[in-house]
């Protein structure tokens, strides 16, 4: 009793220290890491570690700072033969989308291509340089009294890497809250002939390329470098948005609906308490009263020592296999941000009720720990790698609306086998569900679906080190791709999500004809990329405790950690499953 009395207490104490969080933090650092100068470079993501670990490496990186510097340098490594990868200001994708081959290969930046090009309140238009954050473009936008209508809700994606990965917000309205679907127009770079000056400069869009543009809006980095984007915007709008947890015992029907009633609907699932969050969130007219902000807490600057004292006891509690104490951590963890409107205020400072009304450049997104002030790390974003923070695999799946019901049916099956076993998502306050849409992107969604985001503990120090209930969350995850035909995020996902994935686009070959007209050579791609892409191999990794990191689905017992008790057993409700389960000698 007294030792989760001081686990308690340790825990309130950190979310005072993050609660009362200081106006500024450290700034990211640059994902880039070279020896001498920009040469013999390292690169890796904005969490420090790649699903497999591994150290990419590069020759160089180049910084070009306007769309001739950007020509110059794709001509140089085009002639030279040179494989590149492109690389944004924040790296937040998970895969291992930014790597070159080898070390011989060229990193090109886009963190000084962050510039607005051009912009046209009449058309409703808006052209900016790839590198732009989407806050910049949110701030641009709302400058002209314009608004994008759908987003993330994390703003330190850059508009290349949106468009990389198909980076999307929560909505079954209008063309759908992926990004890619409101760009008019793509400007691309990539190799060329020895005629052409080893570089071609493409301006793609329905009319002038179809084909290209289509493939460009979600590019995965291999077609070129996209150097500018051109957004369709609309006129300024507010939102009201409300929240409300209720049990989850008809949350099947009300998934499949709650998106045509609501036009930014989400969810905020925690099965291991029964319960759901439902976010009813509108858009009403400019006039409406209103000064709403949407400051999402976990995205703010936190108190280094704070994170580093809740890393502690999350250890603890994965070493000591302790459930009760991850889940009471859970009941607080989503009470106190559900308490707290996840960082609503209604006029800015404070919260005072719901319906909170706000413009949608206030509503939107967030990332406040994004501000640049460094204070030598005493507070931070929570995942910063240099700080003992958060560390997390993430799995993000869109299962087809039809067949959402059937599969929230099977989650519930899992926790009534054991109610414990789901609190391992909920001490990341849960499953984030959005809605998604059908999408004329070549490797966009391929119809209307639920996209389910599960963020839980993975070890920092040892890959072999089994999780608590593990085998629960690889059974949802293999439940989702396989029995119910889920999409990956091609920005998130463990290896094993990615296996065989190109096979579900209807338009894959249409996307893998286009690569080679525009990249015959193949300089963009890798042989990661070549994988996903169903051209060589796939991005299973079969050796000792594969399974344990999703580098691989167990198909023996030391796919997983025997030495520690868990082996390769069927799933429990999907009995296709092959997950890594703790057995009792």
């Amino acid at each position: 009793m007294l030792k989760h009395f001081h686990y308690k207490m340790a825990f309130w104490l950190s979310l005072i220290f993050c609660f009362f969080t200081f106006a500024f933090s450290s700034p990211p650092d640059d994902p880039v890491k070279c020896e001498s100068g920009s040469t013999m470079c390292t690169v890796t993501n904005s969490y420090g570690a790649f699903p497999d670990r591994s150290i990419c490496k590069a020759a160089k990186v180049e910084y070009p700072r306007s769309e001739d510097e950007l020509v110059s340098v794709v001509a140089a490594a085009t002639r030279a033969g040179q494989k590149m990868r492109v690389e944004t200001r924040y790296s937040h994708s998970l895969p291992k989308l930014v790597c070159t081959d080898g070390k011989d290969g060229v990193l090109i930046s886009t963190k000084f291509l962050n510039n607005v090009v051009r912009t046209d309140r009449e058309a409703k238009t808006m052209t900016v340089e790839s590198g732009v954050t989407l806050r910049q473009l949110i701030e641009e936008a709302a400058k002209l009294e314009l608004a994008l209508p759908y987003a993330p809700y994390w703003w330190g994606l850059t508009v290349g890497g949106m468009m990389g990965t198909g980076a999307h917000g929560s909505s079954l309205w209008g063309k759908g809250s992926a990004v890619h679907d409101h760009v008019t127009d793509i400007r691309l770079v990539s190799p060329g002939l020895a005629s052409d000056g080893y570089v071609k400069v493409r301006v793609l869009n329905e009319t002038t390329y179809p084909e290209e543009f289509r493939a460009a809006k979600v590019s995965l980095g291999v077609l070129g470098v996209i150097s500018q984007v051109t957004f369709e915007l609309q006129p300024m709008f507010k939102r009201s948005l409300t929240y409300v947890m209720i049990n989850d015992s008809g949350f099947g029907d009300q998934a499949e609906t709650f998106g045509e009633k609501h036009e930014f609907a989400d969810f905020i699932w925690l099965p291991s308490q029964g319960k759901v969050v439902y976010r009813t969130d509108d858009r009403v007219p400019l006039n409406t009263s209103g000064g709403g902000l949407f400051n999402f807490f976990p995205f703010r600057p936190q108190s280094s020592e704070a994170l580093a004292i809740d890393r502690s006891i999350e250890e603890s509690d994965e070493a000591n296999e302790d459930a009760n104490m991850k889940c009471e951590r859970a009941k607080l963890v989503t009470s106190f941000l559900f308490s707290i409107s996840y960082g609503l205020t209604n006029n800015g400072l404070q919260f005072t009720g719901y319906p909170v009304v706000g413009l949608q450049n206030r509503m939107m997104s967030s990332g406040s720990c994004l501000d640049s002030r460094h204070d030598r790390l005493i507070t931070a974003c929570p995942w910063d790698p240099r700080i003992k923070g958060q560390f997390f695999h993430q799995t993000a799946f869109s299962v087809p609306l039809t067949r959402v019901k059937s599969f929230i049916d099977d989650v519930k099956a899992l926790v009534k086998i054991n109610p414990k076993s789901l609190c391992v998502l909920e001490g990341s306050n849960g499953i984030l569900i959005r809605y998604v849409t059908s999408s004329t992107a070549f490797l966009g969604k391929e119809e209307k679906a639920l996209d389910f985001d599960l963020t839980y503990y993975r070890s920092k120090k040892d890959p072999l080190a089994p999780r608590l209930y593990e085998d629960y969350i690889e059974e949802i995850e293999q439940m989702a791709i396989f029995k119910y035909n889920a999409l990956p995020h091609w920005g998130k996902n463990r290896n094993l999500a990615f296996d065989g994935a190109i096979g579900k686009y209807k338009n894959a070959k249409e996307f893998l004809k286009v690569k080679e007209r525009l990249d015959s050579l193949g300089l963009f791609s890798t042989e990661w990329t070549d994988q996903i892409l169903g051209l060589k191999g796939n991005v299973t990794i079969l050796k000792q405790g594969c399974a344990l990191e999703g580098l691989c689905i167990c198909s023996e017992d030391s796919h997983c950690a025997p030495n520690k008790g868990y082996l390769c057993r069927p799933g429990k409700v999907y009995r296709e499953a092959r997950v890594c389960t703790r057995v009792s000698a």
